[in-house]
């Protein structure tokens, strides 16, 4: 069956297409004047170029079909337009009328069901573009997410983050590294995702189920790390970044280049981040053991022309993360940088095909991706053995979509997708899962219908077959247990259907209601033993877990406002949670249980981003995030956040001399106490946080340098966020930290 499938993929390499071009003149709509170096991109093609001096550009080799557009200025609004290629003898010339910003417009999206703008899609899709992400004072990539209102972060320090949405987390989160699920031992907090941002344009995140899609794993939410875009035809760019975080005393150097000769694209990063043991807020002293290092290195190349794109990309990363858990901080006593004892010892090697092919109306993706991923556990000099757990997991995900335009309002998607991945343990002791196989199978497909230009209608089918197989093992304490074999299948078929409702040119409504499912992880199903200070054992008789969730939201956009909220209910069916029970080891440990509880999740956000038409230099941002977990049976869900609101205010001015852009920022959190904790929690008081940030775009002649000053918890507050694993053991969050950041862009000659 793979055969043929391979077969009938690459024989389309060999298929002739016609290509097509667009040009025009790109102006400010205020003064008409041209407006050279405007970056001109068509997302689905990874394909771009820049207006010259006189505001023209062209775009070649372009197949038949509908595209977007997008072009982007600093200082000004994006504009987005979408052009349909009809036929080989169609000659488009699009010219562009920018204005200054005043609020950002409706971006291009690929995370949804369909490529598209912001207001086309049935659910609303939060972007973070890379300026975003520098302008946040976190050591780690992934802290940067918690930003988005509706996201939050389960943490054991500054280099252990894992995402929360809408309340779920673990193997209820799938994050995907360039539209591939990561395979990263997900079923536990301890365990962060391996990403440092290396070739990363943006980050798209789907609050809600999208197991439609994406499949089991998805019934929070998706988090996707898009890929940056290709260089501009006949250039080579590059980018250094430098970052300086006082609290850790920590550095984040980066360097990158891409570049693109007649179509061929490639492109080379890598990165070393390393940082001591953070200060904690308040003068509560040094967290020891906290520090982490971390190398990454990013490789791609790849072919773009008129019948599509076909790219390979290469993440490595290295990681060792300080574990701040009871028998370091007895060992630990002087900060420091360097990983010596009781540290996590991370690799990660992905590789990733992605190929889209153009014929016409069809359209069709082609991702396939392996990975091998490593975990070790050191200990120290008092253990047993200096590495108390050795795994290794290699995945490999294959996903083929295509997509037919029937007529300029309908089109719709069939996919297959599937996974095959193994955990094998190696000679270390502790086995915290056992040796297992697992293989994934689905089949998806979903349609879109526009009515006119004022209704969109979705609606999509799947069903998943999962196959776990777990040999015979030991277990136990000394692996004096003997586990049987476990071989079981689960299926599944989920559905959703929205629309998305155009009250008027500024105003518009979205419903969706989606299932959703996740089959249990091999550590639900088979655990049996120490996992850090706890017993944990799981049931072999788990079920899936299926979830169906409402979501309501509304979107208002004028010239100088934007407001949006969205409210959701999620009701799941078989929650499968860690619990704790009275039974002990004979030591006093405690023996932790999964299992299974109808529960619910309700809440949503609200947010509005106001712009005074007298005040052109002030924007204003407040939003509200609510969220109440419960368990129908009584009691709260484990690792909910507390509700939080945030208020912002930025005074920002486009250009002045050689400023491009500067801006100065000053934000505020009030988080509330979570004072319905689950039975093995306690509850958190409420805490008040004051950022500050400054920064600009500098001209020197042709280079441009930017510039960011960022603060975050200006005052020293001391505080335990409710999702930090750290306060267990009496560890208060980081306190004061300023970051500097560097960014330096770059043209090569070729």
């Amino acid at each position: 069956m793979k055969t043929k499938l391979l077969i009938f993929f690459f024989a389309f390499l060999f298929l002739k297409v016609n290509a097509q071009s667009i040009s025009g003149r790109i102006t400010d709509a205020q003064n008409n004047e041209p407006l050279p170096g405007v970056n001109v991109y068509v997302n689905e093609l990874s394909q771009g170029t820049v207006s010259n001096a006189d505001g023209k550009y062209v775009l070649n080799h372009l197949p038949k079909g509908t595209f977007f557009v997008t072009y982007s200025f600093v200082g000004y609004e994006t504009v987005t337009r979408k052009v349909e290629i009809q036929n080989k003898s169609q000659v488009i010339n699009l010219n562009i009328k920018m204005k200054p910003m005043v609020i950002q417009g409706q971006e291009v999206v690929v995370t949804g069901s369909f490529t598209g703008t912001q207001h086309e899609n049935t659910i609303a899709i939060n972007t973070l573009e890379t300026k975003d992400i520098t302008q946040v004072a976190q050591p780690s990539f992934m802290a940067t997410l918690k930003s988005v209102p509706g996201v939050s972060m389960i943490s054991k320090g500054p280099g252990v983050g894992t995402p929360v949405i809408r309340g779920l987390s673990l193997s209820n989160v799938l994050v995907l590294n360039k539209g591939i699920p990561m395979a990263n031992f997900q079923f536990s907090e301890d365990h962060p995702y391996l990403t440092q941002g290396l070739g990363i344009g943006r980050v798209e995140i789907i609050k809600g189920p999208a197991s439609l899609m994406y499949g089991s794993g998805a019934v929070g939410g998706v988090i996707n790390l898009v890929e940056e875009p290709a260089a501009k035809e006949g250039s080579i760019e590059g980018t250094a970044n430098m970052k300086f975080f006082s609290n850790t005393l920590g550095t984040l150097s980066s360097l990158e280049l891409k570049g693109n000769q007649n179509g061929f694209v490639w492109g080379a990063g890598a990165q070393i981040n390393s940082n001591a043991d953070f200060e904690q807020g308040g003068k509560a002293g040094t967290a020891y053991n906290t520090r982490f290092n971390t190398h990454s290195a990013e490789l791609n190349a790849g072919y773009i022309k008129n019948i599509g794109s076909f790219r390979i990309f290469y993440n490595y990363n290295r990681s060792k993360l300080g574990m701040a858990v009871p028998p370091a901080l007895e060992l630990v006593t002087k900060r420091g940088r360097k990983n010596d004892v009781w540290y996590q010892d991370l690799t990660d090697h992905l590789i990733i095909s992605k190929n889209k092919i153009f014929l016409g109306n069809l359209k069709i993706n082609a991702d396939f991706a392996f990975q091998n991923n490593n975990r070790k556990l050191q200990g120290s000099d008092l253990t047993p053995v200096k590495e108390l757990v050795n795994m290794t997991l290699k995945t490999f995900n294959y996903r083929i979509k295509g997509i037919y335009q029937f007529t300029t309002s309908t089109k719709a998607f069939l996919g297959f997708q599937g996974m095959s991945q193994t955990n094998r343990n190696g000679d270390a002791p502790q086995h915290v899962i056992p040796d297992a196989d697992l293989n994934d199978f689905s089949v998806f497909s979903m349609a879109r219908h526009t009515f006119g230009q004022a209704v969109i209608l979705e609606a999509g089918l799947r069903f998943d077959h999962r196959h776990v197989t777990v040999p015979e093992h030991k277990a136990g304490i000394d692996n004096s247990t003997t586990m049987p074999r476990l071989d079981r299948n689960f299926n599944n078929v989920s559905a959703s259907a929205g629309t998305t409702i155009h009250l008027n040119k500024q105003l518009l409504l979205r419903f969706n209601l989606a299932s959703a499912f996740r089959s249990p992880n091999i550590a639900e199903l088979t655990q049996n033993g120490m996992h850090g200070d706890r017993y944990e054992i799981g049931d072999p008789d788990l079920k899936n877990q299926q979830n169906l969730e409402a979501d309501l939201g509304l979107h208002l956009h004028t010239l100088f406002t934007t407001f949006d909220i969205a409210l959701f209910y999620n009701y799941i069916n078989n929650y499968i949670y860690l619990s704790p029970t009275a039974d002990t080891l004979t030591d006093g440990t405690k023996i932790y249980r999964y299992e299974q509880t109808p529960s619910y999740l309700t809440g949503g956000e609200a947010g509005i981003h106001f712009h005074p038409q007298s005040a052109d230099w002030l924007h204003l941002k407040l939003n509200y995030t609510y969220l109440y977990a419960r368990k129908n049976t009584g009691g709260y869900l484990p690792l909910i956040p507390a509700n939080k609101l945030h208020f912002e205010a930025m005074v920002r001015k486009n250009q002045w001399k050689n400023w491009r852009t500067s801006f100065f920022k000053i934000s505020c959190n009030y988080v509330f106490k979570q004072n319905h904790p689950s039975e093995f929690e306690t509850a958190t008081p409420g805490y008040f946080l004051l950022n500050a940030a400054i920064g600009t775009d500098l001209k020197v002649k042709n280079q441009i340098v930017s510039f960011s000053l960022t603060a975050s918890n200006l005052l020293n507050t001391r505080y335990f966020d409710h999702l930090s694993t750290l306060k267990d053991v009496g560890i208060y969050n980081m306190g004061r930290n300023i970051s500097l950041n560097i960014r330096i862009p770059f043209g090569v000659k070729p």
